[in-house]
């Protein structure tokens, strides 16, 4: 079995579920962090979309760190916006995806700062199996091909009829030479070409 195999396997055995995720940092509370239960063993993301300032925000430098995922590890916070409200109120973050846990933390500034993102996760795809299973029930029975229904006979024949009709006024159109008059009576007579002007 190859890694594309097994892929394959997976992306169909899950399937992901994208949930609004958001949170508020102040001076009150300065940092949050996201992270899901343990009972939760399906694969868990969180992309992050946008951080931008709330309306009281003062017009102060406001910085959103990234704090390492254990206090004991060798990393530094990483900075992952900077918002002044009279210069850039609000940044679009695009391609930031985290594997939680994740701590959001307000290094500068006094807030309120908004941070919205999507939490994706990776849930067994239940239909699937579902399909599998009636799909292994049909496959030992072979039906036969239901053929299409046919219209009544009335309406057929009406259709042709009128189609043969229109190709033949077509043609009497066509094949009329100028020096023969228009047909004046019938379906028509008012449509069409003018006559062609003598010379």
């Amino acid at each position: 079995m190859s890694l594309t195999d097994s892929a394959d396997a997976d992306s169909r055995s899950e399937k992901p579920v994208s949930l609004i995720w958001g949170c508020e940092l102040s001076s009150k509370q300065d940092s949050y962090t996201f992270q899901v239960p343990e009972e939760w063993r399906c694969e868990q993301q969180l992309a992050l979309r946008t951080i931008c300032l709330g309306e009281m925000a003062e017009d102060e430098f406001h910085v959103v760190e990234i704090m390492p995922a254990e206090e004991g590890d060798a990393h530094a916070p990483v900075p992952v916006c900077t918002l002044k409200p009279s210069v850039l109120p609000m940044a679009t973050m695009v391609g930031v995806e985290l594997t939680p846990p994740v701590t959001f933390h307000l290094r500068a500034g006094s807030g309120p700062v908004y941070i919205s993102g999507q939490h994706v996760s990776m849930v067994p795809n239940l239909t699937w199996d579902e399909e599998e299973e009636g799909e292994e029930e049909d496959s030992g029975e072979e039906e036969p091909p239901e053929s299409p229904e046919k219209p009544p006979k009335g309406q057929a024949t009406k259709k042709g009829n009128a189609a043969k009709r229109r190709l033949e006024k077509e043609d009497e159109l066509n094949s009329i030479s100028p020096e023969d008059p228009l047909p004046s009576k019938g379906r028509g007579a008012s449509r069409g070409r003018k006559a062609a002007a003598k010379k």
